[in-house]
């Protein structure tokens, strides 16, 4: 699937949080947000989703406005994993997987042999099958984190958006959920604050301020002086003989306290 997004902008509390933000992504595109706490990234894929209310300018999915898409047509295309996601204590982990088949049921269409497929494979994709059964309440950060992403691939959508989707999950977890989703056939958008893991998307955008203010490749946007200038570290370069990467050692500039 293809998003536009056009002159992208909100206000909260007579701040500008996101501001004459204009982005394209490309059908099968990994598409990385980064930038500093508080640059806008979590608010730009709420405006990306259609969940912001009253935002500026438009988005269009494969050509059409996502404001003339029903809430039912949109949640069929686009599933967000957002930072602070929650689900209610008295569900189990299979129950709430099953939640993201929602859009797609209907009184014509009741929950049936395919959806529990569906929900089967999202569970294994993120290595909770063997927790299907257990209570939510029960679960660790990184666990519901995992049931969450699990849902929204239970949703099959086109677009898989998500924010910040590796924290609290140790590094063996992280490391499968970036190859999970690199492999998907969809348009991933995600927020990263490991700036080595942004390394793997196709394309960066750079937040400051609620502002675009690079996009492309990670290996030119993520330069040394633009890693100094806007998060105020130090950025050495390295590449790993194992597979000529491009990973970056990080440390504190000496006029930072």
């Amino acid at each position: 699937m293809k998003l536009r997004a056009t002159d992208l902008g909100w206000r909260a509390g007579g701040r500008s949080i996101v501001d004459g933000v204009s982005i394209d992504v490309e059908p099968g595109e990994t598409f990385g947000l980064v930038g500093p706490n508080g640059s806008g990234k979590s608010t730009l894929l709420r405006l990306l989703a259609g969940l912001a209310p009253r935002p500026a300018g438009a988005v269009h999915l494969d050509g059409r406005p996502l404001s003339a898409l029903t809430r039912r047509e949109v949640a069929q295309r686009i599933a967000l994993v957002e930072q602070m996601a929650d689900t209610s204590e008295a569900l189990s982990v299979r129950d709430a997987v099953e939640l993201g088949r929602t859009p797609w049921l209907s009184a014509l269409a009741p929950f049936g042999p395919a959806d529990t497929r569906i929900v089967e494979e999202a569970l294994a994709a993120v290595d909770m099958a063997h927790m299907a059964r257990d209570a939510w309440s029960t679960l660790s950060g990184g666990e519901r984190q995992r049931v969450h992403i699990a849902r929204a691939l239970a949703q099959r959508p086109r677009l898989l958006m998500l924010d910040e989707p590796t924290n609290h999950l140790d590094i063996h977890h992280q490391l499968t959920l970036l190859r999970l989703v690199s492999d998907l056939p969809v348009t991933v958008i995600m927020a990263l604050h490991d700036l080595n893991q942004a390394m793997g998307c196709d394309r960066l955008g750079v937040m400051e301020d609620g502002r675009l203010i690079a996009c492309g490749p990670p290996a030119e946007v993520l330069t040394p002086d633009r890693l100094a200038a806007i998060f105020r570290v130090r950025a050495t370069p390295l590449h790993d003989p194992a597979d000529g990467a491009t990973i970056f050692r990080f440390h504190c500039l000496e006029n930072v306290r």
